[in-house]
């Protein structure tokens, strides 16, 4: 898992650089690593939100669509958390940095989420079958 982050930030390093070239020497603008940081992140930011609400404003459409925009939500902060996690550990020295570590944390959430929603199944199932025999027997009286 240290290499994949390696790699990572390899990656976000060279961008950095080639964005510190195009923005500051070919557009001339002399701006700070702070005033970068600050439109970059702000622009990355705005896209991001764009792209989440209208994946939202659909998904909320769907039939339980509340429930999946609370998984997907749950879900971002679960990756975060789990790596955040891992990272302390490599960080402390305080257990291994593992990348399967996050993987059989994930797959924890996923698997009681699961289970939550097979109980929420049952009891709407249910729910429904009483309430049609409820209208039945009014329609009778």
């Amino acid at each position: 898992m240290k290499d994949a982050i390696l790699f990572l930030v390899n990656i976000v390093n060279s961008i950095h650089d080639i964005l510190i070239v195009l923005i500051n020497d070919m557009l001339g603008l002399q701006m700070t690593d702070k005033d970068m940081h600050f439109w970059i992140m702000g622009f990355i930011g705005i896209g991001t939100f764009a792209v989440v609400y209208l994946f939202t404003k659909w998904l909320a459409k769907l039939p339980f669509g509340l429930h999946l925009v609370a998984f997907i939500y749950t879900l971002t902060f679960m990756f975060v958390l789990v790596f955040a996690i891992e990272i302390q550990q490599a960080i402390t020295s305080r257990g291994n940095m593992e990348f399967i570590d996050a993987v059989v944390g994930l797959w924890g959430y996923i698997a009681l989420f699961l289970v939550y929603a097979a109980i929420a199944a049952v009891l709407l199932i249910v729910k429904r079958f009483f309430s049609k025999g409820k209208k039945k027997r009014d329609l009778r009286l």
